[in-house]
């Protein structure tokens, strides 16, 4: 005869709401239910982080199945396993008695199991004739065979979250990366814009990144990254569409040669002028900066224009353009150029011709009474696309020519001058212009 089915755990456990409705949802399955008790483990592994358990109670939960000897939990069979603690133990790969217990209780609690106490709390099975099992005591895994389908669908929604959170994450480093990079490629190549502001707001949204966040943060992030992505692409593709085709425009428009340059032996470079210059400006004008070229201007070149740049050089030595950048950022401030004017002209014209640009007011910086009204005004026409540096620099270069030419032809006296004493006349080896014989020749040819 069958005893009555204990519905309450044994000893100082409470019964709960929870219990009673785990122990209800067991009783309410179909006798041909079937499934396979890996297959109901794999989507509880799964779904675990939805359903409260641990990793831990997992390996309990493991050991637990192992006791049952068939392969598939169905609605005819016993499910009430009762092994031992210290069988338990072994199969758990050794944790304390402490632990079991208290990952034993998670799994009651997360409605994985039933406890089915005996009398005196010992799990066992009672058998009848012929060896079957007519009451056992232990813990049921009806629970398991019941939510089968409800652990199916949770695994499913865990792995598509898992996913859509692996894509934001991957949407989210490819739009930082895209948008550094774009922001950077607009402020070396001098595309107009303002990429101050561009800059602030990545590093704002940036900052509000934390270590560890859920998905629904991360898309928030990535939705105003985009946005951010958007606005740079749109200002880099409308430069890039105008410099396309302006540059078919030129082609066939006539090459003039003697384009007026911008930073003139004789000094007139004072900010004051600004207003007279651009009133004189024409369409002739426009069409001598288009038709300079469009390859950017040699180093050495830069470098005998404007000798008086090396000494801000690291130990010196100017050897790439990173270098001369480097030297023209430590002369800026020494030719009371304010940090906001020099941002300005690297955010228009880029930072290689910014630096140029700062080096050749250097090299005639005593004729030029404000060094940064200056450059504010080249600045503007730049953005204008009535400048370049290619006439600033040929311009020093013949006017440096010119010198030599003139010192070389001055006879010889027999007491050197003030400055040919201290090694630095017109003919000194530090102030000599390195300039080759095929660079002099072109640009006499071409009128510079």
């Amino acid at each position: 005869m069958q005893t009555h089915t204990a519905t309450t755990p044994f000893g100082r456990r409470p019964m709960t709401l929870d219990l009673i409705s785990s122990q209800m949802t067991a009783r309410n399955i179909d006798q041909g239910t079937k499934v396979s008790k890996w297959q109901v483990f794999r989507d509880i592994r799964e779904a675990k982080e939805a359903l409260g358990a641990t990793d831990r109670a997992l390996a309990v939960l493991n050991a637990l199945l192992t006791f049952h000897r068939d392969e598939e939990l169905t609605g005819e069979s016993n499910l009430i396993v009762f092994p031992s603690n210290e069988q338990l133990i072994r199969r758990a790969n050794g944790m304390s008695p402490a632990t079991l217990r208290r990952h034993l209780t998670i799994l009651v609690t997360c409605g994985l199991v039933i406890r089915r106490d005996s009398p005196n709390g010992k799990r066992f099975a009672r058998k009848g004739q012929g060896g079957a099992i007519e009451q056992a005591y232990g813990f049921d895994l009806t629970p398991i065979l019941a939510r089968a389908v409800e652990f199916r669908e949770l695994a499913e929604a865990a792995a598509a979250e898992r996913k859509a959170f692996r894509l934001v994450k991957e949407r989210l480093t490819i739009c930082r990366r895209d948008v550094v990079k774009m922001i950077e490629a607009g402020i070396n190549e001098g595309v107009p814009g303002n990429w101050r502001n561009c800059q602030r707001r990545y590093e704002a949204i940036v900052a509000r990144l934390p270590r560890t966040a859920p998905r629904q943060v991360l898309e928030t992030l990535a939705d105003e990254l985009e946005g951010l992505w958007a606005d740079v692409h749109q200002t880099l593709e409308s430069f890039v569409k105008s410099h396309d085709s302006n540059a078919s425009e030129s082609h066939s428009e006539r090459h003039i040669q003697n384009s007026t340059p911008d930073l003139n032996p004789n000094g007139e470079t004072e900010y004051g002028l600004r207003n007279k210059h651009e009133a004189s400006s024409s369409a002739e004008h426009t069409d001598n900066v288009r038709s300079l070229p469009r390859r950017d201007l040699p180093l050495g070149m830069v470098l005998s224009a404007c000798p008086d740049i090396v000494p801000y050089a690291d130990r010196g030595q100017i050897r790439t353009w990173r270098d001369f950048s480097a030297a023209a950022d430590r002369a800026r401030p020494s030719m009371g150029v304010s940090p906001s004017a020099w941002q300005e002209a690297v955010e228009v014209m880029g930072l290689q011709s910014a630096s140029i640009v700062l080096a050749a007011i250097l090299q005639r910086a005593e004729h030029i009474r404000s060094r940064g009204g200056y450059l504010r005004d080249l600045t503007e026409r730049a953005r204008a696309e009535k400048f370049s540096v290619w006439p600033m620099i040929t311009a020093l270069l013949n006017a440096r020519m010119d010198a030599l030419e003139k010192a070389a032809a001055r006879p010889k006296t027999s007491e050197p001058s003030a400055g040919d004493e201290k090694g630095q006349g017109p003919g000194s080896p530090e102030n000599s212009l390195v300039i080759s014989q095929s660079l002099r020749d072109s640009m006499k040819k071409k009128g510079w």
